[in-house]
């Protein structure tokens, strides 16, 4: 894949996922929520230069200390989701002004970890990107499920 179709598929699924989060909406503790962060990964690892051949060990410790902060800022979302409880016994979650924070520092540690990149002349695939975004949604998922049972008072949801 080229870059620019792996920065339009990342605009994408951040618009469908970010325009999602915002609004409240019923949380389903049954969704497959690792779905699409297999799947962007899948399309991110089939890249042949995921790693810059000219320059490997900078290029392995970029896209390493990129996907560690982005699991951090993954963190960070997750718990910037509102969870709550409906009379109905539902569990509901809509994201705060704080998750729209979330993203934007998402980016600009993304944009940050790009920028060392390339003064350190390192090529940077795309795939990085979409590799960074799936991470995120998981840890995300995962940081949602997990509070969402610690409000159902530790009782065992379904992943």
């Amino acid at each position: 894949m080229t870059a620019l179709s792996d920065v339009l598929i990342a605009v994408a699924v951040i618009v469908l996922v970010v325009g999602r989060q915002l609004r409240a909406r019923r949380l389903d503790t049954e969704r497959r929520f690792w779905l699409i962060p297999l799947v962007l990964a899948a399309v991110a690892l089939r890249d042949p230069v995921l790693i810059d051949p000219d320059h490997r060990a900078a290029s392995v410790l970029l896209v390493a200390g990129s996907l560690l902060t982005t699991a951090g800022m993954g963190c960070v979302w997750g718990w910037t989701v509102r969870i709550w409880r409906e009379a109905d016994g539902s569990l509901w979650s809509r994201g705060t002004t704080a998750t729209a924070f979330a993203w934007v520092g998402a980016l600009l540690v993304r944009a940050a970890w790009f920028g060392v990149g390339a003064a350190l002349h390192v090529h940077q695939s795309g795939s990085v990107l979409l590799l960074s975004l799936g991470l995120l949604l998981l840890v995300r998922s995962v940081a949602v499920q997990w509070r969402a049972r610690q409000l159902d008072g530790g009782h065992a949801l379904a992943a």
